[in-house]
């Protein structure tokens, strides 16, 4: 029987408007498209940033919630401040968002910590919502259930900014990223139901859930849809 590949988390705090950005956007779409690591399924979030966009152009993409997102991260990372772009791994290791060796080999080393399974079911009598079930979740504290919805295929014209005159490619652009449900501290197992956010502007979509401590920020497991 082959065993299913398991899923790590790879955040990638990115920015339209930061030059050195487009080599790591490149590096986040490799990763998705080929699935480097044996036996990992590298689960790709590509999150926007918004502390760019005052200088001469805003990323559509970019976000405030992104940014406190990032900065939730710098003290658990022993950073003093944030940066762009940074690769953030199963939320603990924190890599240089363009290096694509090092971003592998942090998620080789995640994958050596235990990690529980998460399952989602989506409702077939209302398919905008879905069953999440967590199961086998290693020891932790209280923590969040996290749903993302992620679009894949998108591009901008950038027009200003230290990108201007560039066409830049996106893979797994977190289009909505929210709180679904809350795990009591050391509980294996929970099930919740949840409803997928959708837009008519959205067109190729995914759903990434994961399991995060409130406290440590690890991620506790992760799977898609």
């Amino acid at each position: 029987m082959l065993l299913a590949a398991l899923p790590i988390l790879v955040e990638l705090f990115t920015s339209e408007g930061c030059s050195s950005c487009p080599p790591a956007d490149a590096a986040l779409a490799r990763l998705h498209e080929k699935q480097p690591v044996p036996g990992v399924q590298l689960l790709v979030l590509s999150e926007h940033v918004d502390y760019w966009n005052n200088l001469g152009w805003r990323d559509p993409y970019s976000d405030e919630q992104f940014t406190d997102r990032q900065s939730r991260y710098a003290p658990m990372l022993s950073r003093s401040r944030v940066y762009t772009p940074q690769a953030v791994v199963d939320g603990q290791i924190d890599v240089l968002g363009s290096d694509e060796t090092g971003i592998v080999r942090a998620a080789k080393g995640a994958a050596a910590e235990p990690h529980g399974t998460v399952q989602i079911v989506r409702n077939v009598q209302n398919v905008q919502n879905a069953r999440i079930t967590a199961t086998g979740l290693p020891p932790h504290g209280p923590a969040q259930v996290l749903l993302a919805v992620v679009e894949d295929g998108l591009f901008s014209h950038v027009l200003r900014g230290e990108n201007e005159g560039r066409t830049l490619p996106h893979t797994a652009v977190v289009r909505s990223l929210k709180g679904v449900g809350s795990i009591p501290a050391s509980a294996k197992n929970f099930t919740v139901e949840a409803e997928i956010p959708t837009d008519p502007a959205w067109k190729r979509t995914r759903v990434v859930v994961f399991i995060q401590d409130r406290e440590s920020l690890r991620v506790l497991a992760a799977g898609s849809m």
